[in-house]
C-alpha cells in the first residue's frame, strides 16, 4: 500500500485530464504552473536599456525559420509577450545564434536572456540565474483507443506489456513507479509505435510531448490516445523549461517571472500552447 501511494504522489497534475468520455478526451488541456493566489511584484524596468533574447533556429516548434525565412515559434511569441507585459516593447530584441554560441554571447553582453531550452540544473545554476519554469514535460501512457485506461491506472496496468525506450529516464521511472507491468524495452520509437499499433504491446510510456506529436501525425492514423496521467517527476524528467539570465542578474529573472505569470493568468500562454501543441501532452 505504501508503494501505491508513492506511485501516485509524483502525479502532480493528475485530474487535468479525464478520459471518461469522448468529449472530455477531445478537449485539449493547457498546463497552469502558476498559483493564482500568489501575486508577484511588477518590476520597474524604466532604466533597462535593452532586453535582447538569444535563441536558436533549429528547435521546432519552439524556435525555427518559417517558409519565408522568418524567425518563428513558441519561444518567439513568448519572448514578445514578455516584453509587452513588462512595457518595454520598444527595447525588446530577439537574436538567433547557433546553440554552442549562446552562453558566450550572454557572457559577453550580446544579449540579456536565453530562451532556448537550457535546463535548470545544479550545474547550470552556477552559470545562469533562471526564471521559474514555464513549461514542463510529463511522462504519459498511450494505448489503442478501444483499450485506453482511465485513472487510477496502477492496478489496471498489472501484468500489461508496456513499451518504453531502452535506457531512458522514462524506463527507469516506469520500473520504479509501475513495477507491476511487463516492461518491454525498445531501441527506437519507430519499432515501439509499430508494435503498439500491431497489438504486440498494450501501451507505450514516454515523453508526453513526443507522444503527442506522434498521435497527431499520419503514422498513428488515429489509432491511439493518451491513457492516465500526466505524470511529473522532476527527479527523472527535470524541472522543465526556464529562461536564463546572467547569474549576477537575478532581478531580471524575477522580472521575467512577473511577466510569465501575467501571460498565464490572462490566457496568452494558453493561446500559444494550443497554437503549437494542438494535441496537448497534459
Amino acid at each position: 500500500m505504501a508503494f501505491r501511494w508513492r506511485s501516485f504522489a509524483f502525479a502532480m497534475l493528475i485530474g487535468l485530464l479525464s478520459f471518461a468520455d469522448g468529449a472530455r478526451a477531445a478537449a485539449p488541456q493547457v498546463p497552469v504552473l502558476w498559483d493564482a493566489k500568489e501575486r508577484l511584484p511588477k518590476p520597474d524596468l524604466s532604466t533597462l536599456p535593452r532586453l535582447r533574447f538569444l535563441t536558436t533556429t533549429d528547435f521546432p516548434p519552439f524556435n525555427f525559420l518559417d517558409g519565408a525565412g522568418k524567425l518563428s515559434g513558441f519561444h518567439i511569441d513568448l519572448a514578445r509577450a514578455i516584453c509587452a507585459e513588462l512595457g518595454i516593447v520598444e527595447k525588446c530584441q530577439i537574436q538567433a545564434l547557433p546553440w554552442a554560441e549562446l552562453e558566450g554571447a550572454l557572457r559577453k553582453g550580446e544579449g540579456e536572456a536565453i530562451i532556448a531550452g537550457i535546463a535548470a540544473t545544479p550545474e547550470s545554476r552556477a552559470t545562469y540565474a533562471f526564471s521559474r519554469s514555464y513549461l514542463q514535460f510529463p511522462a504519459r501512457f498511450i494505448m489503442p483507443k478501444s483499450k485506453a485506461l482511465t485513472e487510477p491506472v496502477f492496478d489496471k496496468l498489472h501484468g500489461k506489456r508496456v513499451g518504453v525506450i531502452s535506457g531512458s529516464a522514462h524506463e527507469r521511472m516506469l520500473r520504479e513507479y509501475f513495477n507491476t507491468v511487463q516492461v518491454v524495452p525498445f531501441d527506437g520509437p519507430e519499432d515501439l509505435y509499430a508494435d503498439l499499433k500491431a497489438g504486440k504491446v498494450d501501451a507505450a510510456f514516454g515523453d508526453g510531448m513526443r507522444l503527442a506529436f506522434w498521435l497527431g501525425g499520419s503514422d498513428a492514423a488515429g489509432c491511439c490516445r493518451f491513457a492516465g496521467g500526466p505524470y511529473l517527476a522532476p527527479e527523472y524528467l527535470g524541472s522543465g523549461m526556464a529562461i536564463a539570465t546572467k547569474a549576477d542578474n537575478p532581478a531580471l529573472a524575477a522580472a521575467i517571472d512577473y511577466a510569465l505569470q501575467e501571460i498565464s493568468m490572462k490566457g496568452t500562454f494558453a493561446e500559444f500552447y494550443l497554437r503549437y501543441f494542438p494535441v496537448s501532452f497534459f
